[in-house]
């Protein structure tokens, strides 16, 4: 081992000279090339806040699905979905969904909650001081909120949920944010608030941390599925017999079938969620347009509703609980994951609602394709044709 420290500019440590500069540093130490991670098209001087000791890129090959009809309220129309992926059949499979829900008149989104969470723990001497200051933290809601809006011009302090357990008090602070993520946004304003809760409380407290777990970040939970963490947006479809005959070469009642059997099996199996594979477009689409990639892990909790309408037709929803995207900050305005955003008319301001109806949509037609490939058993041969890449 070498012992030596990665190079880095005091002076300007995002330039394509320094980048190269680590480039050699690792070639000289592993004897491995990074001919091709130093091949970029950007300005490395637009990555501070992004990533630190820059050294190159690793490129995902970026496919189109669509086109996607989408009925929401802030998405509408046709729309061609980037989704980046070494996975093979996977842009093939969303097409093909989005061909047979475009065929049955598009799909409906709707988004019903938007909330981004940090939940501080406040710990006590016993459960009676702890709910006696939550006693006191409900009377003095509105200085909270004041507090935690001197930080954040585009966020707002929602509500503040309860949990007591032992001698512990877990506050559950609720933010809108706008079209960022706004993790951080939650992060910082919390961290107000819980300033002036300690300079203004009078009461037995111990101590206190600024997460006590219970938002679950970048976790998967119970607690986000059923009070949302992110945006809470459902995508529907009631598609034709006819259709699913001959699309899907399935009928509704096979398909029906299939998910009653399906949705046992992962329960046995103790899954977290009754989706086919929402985590496959999320991630395909998280990373084509600058998500935040480790919020897959809340995002693809999904659940699947289906039903055989009393005409003998297709209904299915998908509700994803705790779906995080932005439009704007973090990772959205870099250079290619900008063009994708800008190509689903999704980047800046006033978007985000809109790419989460996009994903929604997104997400329940590869549900629908997968599904019906296993029940039509054409699942195991759409890989062989489309993805096989070995000699």
């Amino acid at each position: 081992m070498s012992g030596k420290k990665i190079p880095r500019s005091a002076d300007n440590d995002y330039t394509r000279e320094a980048a190269a500069e680590r480039r050699r540093f690792v070639e000289e130490f592993t004897g491995a090339s990074l001919e091709h991670t130093g091949q970029y098209s950007f300005d490395p001087g637009i990555l501070p806040g992004n990533i630190e000791n820059f050294t190159g890129v690793v490129q995902m090959p970026v496919g189109f699905a669509g086109p996607l009809l989408v009925n929401g309220e802030h998405a509408q129309g046709d729309f061609y979905v980037p989704m980046a992926t070494t996975e093979g059949t996977l842009v093939a499979s969303y097409s093909r969904g989005m061909s047979i829900t475009r065929a049955a008149g598009g799909i409906t989104t709707t988004v019903v909650d938007d909330a981004m969470q940090r939940s501080p723990v406040f710990i006590f001497a016993n459960a009676r001081d702890a709910r006696d200051f939550g006693t006191w933290v409900a009377d003095n809601l509105e200085g909270i909120r004041a507090a935690a809006q001197t930080t954040t011009r585009s966020g707002r302090l929602r509500n503040i949920e309860q949990y007591h357990a032992s001698r512990m008090l877990y506050l559950r602070f609720n933010y809108t944010t706008g079209d960022a993520a706004g993790q951080n946004m939650a992060g910082k304003a919390t961290y107000a608030a819980c300033q002036w809760i300690l300079q203004n409380y009078t009461g037995n407290l111990v101590r206190y941390l600024l997460s006590g777990n219970i938002d679950t970040d970048k976790k998967h939970s119970q607690m986000n599925t059923l009070h949302s963490r992110g945006k809470r947006v459902i995508a529907e479809v009631t598609l034709p017999r006819a259709l699913v005959e001959e699309r899907l070469r399935a009928t509704p009642e096979q398909m029906f079938a299939a998910r009653q059997t399906s949705q046992l099996g992962g329960l046995m199996a103790g899954a977290v969620h009754n989706g086919v594979h929402p985590a496959n477009g999320i991630a395909a689409v998280f990373i084509a347009t600058g998500q935040d990639e480790a919020n897959v892990a809340e995002s693809h909790a999904s659940l699947n509703y289906v039903e055989v309408t009393p005409d003998g037709d297709y209904y299915y929803s998908v509700t994803l609980p705790s779906l995080i995207v932005a439009t704007y900050g973090g990772g959205t305005g870099l250079a290619t994951q900008k063009e994708c955003l800008q190509a689903l008319g999704c980047y800046g301001d006033g978007k985000a609602r809109k790419l989460a109806e996009i994903i929604a949509a997104t997400v329940l037609c590869g549900e629908i394709s997968l599904g019906a490939a296993v029940v039509s058993e054409e699942w195991v041969s759409s890989h062989d044709r489309l993805g096989r890449n070995r000699p």
